[in-house]
């Protein structure tokens, strides 16, 4: 039963992130599109990557203590990046360079986006799985 509740707690683990990464996605077209200054847009993006990082973090942490060495093997490469960009001090957006790198700083989250969606995939699997395999037990 333990099994099903760290698979449920990854859940929600991982729909926070894709949230973090939805809301940093819409503060970038909107300020693609002229709805937000760049001032602005850099600010709200900024207030949430760290969050984002301690959140992956976080999820990784618990799929090695929970034993799931696959899905640790997994966020391994995200966990990686997010640490290489906040030693590089690349993790902020500059108000400065938001509009040069703004096709860059959206690709980059739009395969977040998908890295994540693809953790999300599995940890359902492995969730239902594990409910199945629970029920069949008792």
């Amino acid at each position: 039963m333990g099994d099903l509740f760290a698979w449920i707690f990854s859940f929600f683990i991982l729909i926070a992130l894709l949230v973090l990464v939805v809301y940093q996605l819409m503060c970038l077209a909107d300020l693609e599109f002229d709805y937000i200054n760049p001032y602005d847009s850099a600010n709200r993006i900024n207030k949430v990557v760290l969050p984002e990082f301690i959140t992956q973090g976080v999820l990784c942490l618990l799929y090695l203590l929970t034993g799931h060495w696959f899905m640790s093997l997994l966020c391994g490469p995200y966990l990686y990046y997010n640490v290489r960009l906040y030693n590089r001090r690349q993790h902020l957006i500059d108000v400065t360079e938001i509009f040069n790198l703004l096709n860059w700083e959206k690709k980059q989250r739009l395969f977040k986006l998908g890295y994540l969606i693809f953790l999300l995939f599995l940890s359902i699997f492995w969730m239902i799985l594990s409910a199945l395999d629970d029920h069949d037990n008792d």
